[in-house]
């Protein structure tokens, strides 16, 4: 399978390691310099439970450079980024090119239907951690799972291809029908780890240091999950709270994606997490205030990484 993979953070260039390890055509598609020569020249140095080793045979190219038409596009951009990069890449998308978005948030797939019919896209979520540990370098702690079904909810048999390719690789996809209460729930899960991480500098692990980090986590995931059944997805609180213990526990050191863009100095992607829970959230008059509390908090951090970048007089 040719697969593209639209965005090499840590996210992407974690699965196209991992898939370009286990025989498929990969090619990351980024406009982050350094990090692609870097790959290019040295290969991507990939950290997991199976050893610390470099894959060589990732290629790597901006989105100008893409030629090739892919047989799946992986869209792993930052929400915010999405309708940028897939109109920078827009004439390699094929009539048979599928779309899956792994995406964090909500609102993945209207973004990507502007560009492709709804039939040829593919959503899901997965729980994988990665943090990318420096140029060309990813490390990634614990295990995950992959949850996939076509966007328009239909049985189609190129969605099964996807999920064998990402399970050769170890990544451990099923083809669910229940995908939607799935994002709910990462949703959830992101709300609360992200948020928290983003506001505090801490690691997912350290935020059961004291009593008070889990029943934050905790409030914030029942206001998600009570927007979510308003909605009409029957997710699970208790599920998703058993989740995030697990992560507290085994996610050791691991920078979730919110606290790294707020290390760096980037936008974050809590208009698309804690936002749109918060806006979905007015619209069923339910009160979220840990949820909106979180917002207020990265948005006020966002505005003054900003401000900290703006030329002094």
């Amino acid at each position: 399978m040719k697969i593209a993979i639209l965005g090499a953070g840590a996210m992407g260039s974690f699965f196209g390691g991992l898939l370009a390890e286990s025989g498929q055509t990969v090619t990351l598609i980024d406009v982050n310099d350094a990090h692609l020569q870097a790959i290019r020249e040295h290969g991507l140095r990939l950290e997991t439970g199976m050893g610390d080793r470099r894959i060589s045979s990732l290629e790597t190219c901006r989105p100008e450079q893409v030629t090739a038409q892919p047989d799946l596009l992986l869209v792993f951009t930052k929400t915010l980024h999405t309708a940028t990069a897939l109109e920078g890449i827009a004439d390699i998308i094929g009539p048979d090119t599928l779309v899956l978005t792994l995406q964090n948030g909500l609102g993945n797939v209207e973004t990507v239907a502007r560009f492709v019919p709804e039939d040829r896209i593919v959503v899901g979520m997965t729980t994988w951690p990665a943090d990318l540990a420096g140029t060309a370098h990813v490390r990634s702690h614990g295990f995950g799972i992959i949850r996939i079904m076509a966007a328009d909810g239909q049985e189609r048999s190129g969605v099964a291809g996807i999920a064998e390719a990402l399970s050769k690789a170890g990544l451990r996809c099923t083809v669910d029908q229940t995908v939607w209460q799935a994002i709910w729930e990462k949703v959830a899960f992101n709300a609360a780890l992200n948020g928290i991480c983003a506001v505090t500098g801490c690691t997912v692990d350290q935020l059961g240091a004291v009593p008070a980090g889990f029943a934050l986590a905790s409030a914030v995931v029942d206001e998600v999950i009570a927007v979510a059944r308003a909605e009409g997805v029957e997710a699970d609180a208790d599920h998703c709270r058993e989740t995030v213990a697990h992560a507290i526990a085994q996610h050791v050191g691991h920078k979730p994606s919110m606290l790294q863009d707020v290390l760096a100095g980037r936008a974050t992607e809590i208009g698309a997490i804690n936002g749109a829970v918060a806006e979905r959230a007015d619209k069923h008059g339910i009160a979220v205030p840990c949820t909106e509390m979180l917002l207020g908090l990265v948005r006020l951090i966002e505005a003054r990484m900003k401000a900290d970048r703006q030329p002094t007089a």
